[in-house]
């Protein structure tokens, strides 16, 4: 029985102990969240995106990003085979795409698509030339859909 108390006894310290504990956490962060804004200044680990005041501060910030390559995609159409007939291609097979003649390109950027055009011809080589920009707020409608 007396092992009994004892053991009811080490509880309640153990309790008490952790009680006290906890508001001795809760009175240190009383005194951080009183601690005014003013006095907590964030650690400068990264560059600041803050506009820049000069013209010539967003070139130079554009100048970054300049040089990184970016996969252009012109799509004439899309079509669904069966493996099949895939295996039946041959030289000279004709394969029928979704779009009608005479209708605009898709211009994807990494697969993204950002315009469409109409093929022309230049110099023996295939191009493209834009019609229609798609805006960011457009774009942004189309993924929300």
């Amino acid at each position: 029985m007396s092992e009994d108390m004892e053991n009811i006894e080490n509880a309640a310290a153990e309790e008490q102990i952790s009680e006290d504990d906890w508001a001795a956490a809760m009175a240190e962060q009383t005194t951080i969240d009183a601690t005014p804004a003013a006095a907590a200044q964030p650690a400068d680990i990264f560059p600041s995106f803050a506009p820049p005041s000069a013209a010539g501060g967003v070139m130079n910030e554009l100048d970054m990003i300049l040089d990184i390559p970016v996969q252009i995609t012109v799509e004439l159409g899309r079509t669904k085979i069966t493996i099949k007939n895939l295996l039946q291609l041959a030289h000279g097979s004709v394969v029928e795409l979704d779009a009608m003649a005479g209708e605009p390109m898709d211009v994807l950027v990494n697969g993204t698509l950002i315009a469409q055009g109409e093929v022309v011809v230049v110099n023996d080589k295939f191009g493209i030339r834009l019609t229609d920009i798609i805006t960011p707020s457009e774009r942004m409608r189309k993924i929300n859909r």
